[in-house]
Order: structure tokens, then C-alpha cells, then sequence
């Protein structure tokens, strides 16, 4: 693992109106699977060679939330959702870049934005990659769903040793009834009861934030205690 930069950012929050945020970002080239958990593990997420976690000294709202995934039970309306998008293909590869990733990036952030007010900035090839496509390193992947020949939702995550990283999903607006981010999230889980992996890591959970407030539903899951230093133990404590 070669560390390139380490800086603090302060900046508005992501997730809580008229909040300030600080947020520590490592820029790692080489990260391997082991090392890439052990900060995931400690609150970071991931994007490209980025890892990034907040570190507001007036504030601790931003949880770090994983899955137990072998205790997970599917509910009736969780069922229904996999039923209802059974016609939905998908495959897993490596993460890559074509017209069609980005269009459909495009048209699903023109939607947030008028949906939810999501800050909208147009995206290029070169943000894109970087934020998803580097940095890799063998453990990073996507999984493409298609209708048919129409790709409908990319779902980027990270297969660590003990569990899946989720890094992003989206998806285009014209499925939206049939509940896409649910159904990626549902797949995940399936996908690591049949790998034997413990935990999917959804990054923050934070009550306030409509947009991250849904992960609480989805239980029995932890959340992480404070914010461990690099060579720190962790502890994760149960949520009912």
C-alpha cells in the first residue's frame, strides 16, 4: 500500500442541513482486499483510490452501519420485490466505463435532482473513472442489471474477506416502481448468504438524513463505536 496524500476537508455536510463537516481522506494507490477492510472495518468508504471518513469534533450522527447478514430474515415485502423484478438480468465483472454507464449516471443525478434536490454537477469521463473504476485492485467490482438488452441499474461494491462493501447504486428512473435500490440491496444479501460472507458495509447511517435514514430498516445490524484510528481495535454494537 502506497499512501500518496492524507488531508482534512472542511466543508458543508452531506447529510444534515446548515451542518459543517470534516472529513479525513487517505489517497491510497496499491490498496489490497485486507488492507481496503481494515479501514472500511474503521468507517471508511471508498471511492476509486479514495478512503474517506468524517471527523467532526461537535457531531458523531454519521454511523458506520453493516448487515448481520446471517441473522437477516426476508420479509413477505422483500420477497415481492424480487418476484415483482424476476424479468431483471444481472451479471458481475469488473468495474468499466462505456456510453452507457455514463448516460445512465447522467439521467439518474437530472432526476435526484429535481426528485430531491441532490446538488447536480454534469459528470465526464475522467471523474467517473476515477471514482469508480480505479483503484480496484482486484476486489472491487460491479454488477449490471439489465432489461433485456437495456442496462437499468449499476450497483458498485467491494467483495472484502469477511463481507461486501457497498460503494454506489444507481439506476434509471423509468423502473423506478420496481424499487431498484431495494432490489440491489436484497441481492447483496443473498449474494452473501450463498458466498458465506458476515456483513454488508452500507457506509453512514444517519437518522436525520432522509436519503440514509432507510438503512435502519434493514435488521439485525451494528454500527460502529466511535472512529478507531488505523492501528486501533474496533467494536461494533448491536442495534435493535
Amino acid at each position: 500500500m502506497n499512501l500518496l496524500k492524507e488531508f482534512l476537508l472542511n466543508d458543508k455536510c452531506s447529510y444534515l442541513k446548515d451542518a459543517k463537516q470534516t472529513m479525513h481522506y487517505k489517497v491510497i494507490d496499491g490498496c489490497d482486499e485486507i488492507e481496503c477492510q481494515e479501514l472500511i472495518e474503521r468507517g471508511y468508504r471508498r471511492f476509486g483510490k479514495m478512503y474517506f471518513r468524517p471527523i467532526c469534533t461537535s457531531c458523531d450522527e454519521c454511523k458506520s452501519i453493516k448487515i448481520d447478514v446471517n441473522n437477516f430474515k426476508f420479509s413477505k415485502s422483500h420477497r415481492r420485490i424480487i418476484k415483482k423484478a424476476s424479468f431483471i438480468k444481472s451479471f458481475i465483472q469488473a468495474p468499466t466505463m462505456t456510453q452507457a454507464h455514463l448516460s445512465l449516471f447522467e439521467k439518474y443525478h437530472l432526476h435526484m435532482k429535481e426528485k430531491k434536490g441532490w446538488e447536480y454537477t454534469k459528470t465526464n469521463p475522467q471523474n467517473y473513472y476515477s471514482s469508480f473504476v480505479d483503484g480496484h485492485n482486484g476486489f472491487g467490482y460491479e454488477v449490471l442489471y439489465y432489461d433485456e438488452d437495456k442496462l437499468i441499474g449499476i450497483d458498485l461494491i467491494d467483495i472484502l474477506q469477511d463481507g461486501i462493501s457497498s460503494i454506489y447504486f444507481y439506476y434509471d428512473p423509468d423502473y423506478m416502481k420496481y424499487g431498484l435500490g431495494k432490489l440491489s440491496l436484497l441481492l447483496q444479501i443473498k449474494f452473501a448468504i450463498d458466498s458465506k460472507k458476515d456483513w454488508i458495509y452500507l457506509g453512514y447511517y444517519v437518522k436525520d438524513c432522509p436519503s440514509l435514514a432507510y438503512k435502519s430498516d434493514y435488521k439485525p445490524f451494528l454500527t460502529l463505536d466511535g472512529r478507531p484510528n488505523d492501528d486501533e481495535n474496533f467494536t461494533y454494537l448491536a442495534n435493535s
